[in-house]
């Protein structure tokens, strides 16, 4: 007589599958590409008229050329010195006239303070490559968070991060993030 060989019960088995399945599923991560937070304007109406012209002193001009090199306010400089040359430009600590002006403006929690009129202005050639972009990008953006993150601490004695809403609000119209990326041009083009 021969044996019989036993069999592994199979029943459970498309269960305890489905099982694995989900407990992967919930607790593993993915990592998501963020991108670069930025709000793009919404599309002036036809009839709007245009908008007052503003002054040289009020532009941060970045250029960055094909080869990766930058120009900033006609200077050659490193992508590493331009987060200081930006935090300068937009709280023109000094009131120096060939920087940026500043009108009061009545501001939660400050009372009636100077606003900076401040604007970067970046614009980078076809050939740039992303790399160099995306540096210069987060040396501006930096610049401008280091500003409030210095102001909050002084203010609220906290991090930006950690403030209410409307205290960062407070911060950010003293602090506004105002780049604007011009159109990227090829040397020698238009």
């Amino acid at each position: 007589m021969a044996k019989k060989i036993p069999e592994i019960p199979a029943a459970s088995l498309a269960d305890i599958a489905f099982m694995l399945l989900i407990f992967f599923l919930v607790t593993t991560t993915m990592d998501v590409d963020s991108g670069l937070r930025r709000k793009l304007p919404q599309m002036p109406p036809p009839d709007q008229e245009a908008p007052p012209p503003i002054k040289e002193r009020n532009i941060f001009v970045v250029l960055v050329n094909a080869n990766n090199q930058l120009l900033v306010e006609g200077e050659i400089m490193r992508v590493e010195d331009l987060k200081e040359k930006a935090k300068e430009f937009m709280a023109n600590p000094a009131d120096d006239e060939n920087l940026p002006e500043k009108t009061l403006k009545e501001v939660p929690y400050f009372g009636e303070v100077p606003v900076t009129k401040g604007i970067i202005s970046l614009r980078n050639d076809v050939g740039t490559q992303y790399g160099t972009y995306i540096a210069v990008q987060n040396e501006l953006v930096g610049a401008i968070n280091e500003l409030r993150e210095e102001l909050a601490k002084e203010k609220f004695g906290k991090s930006f991060e950690n403030l209410e809403r409307d205290q960062q609000k407070a911060i950010q119209e003293i602090y506004p993030q105002k780049i604007s990326e011009a159109e990227p041009k090829r040397v020698g083009g238009n």
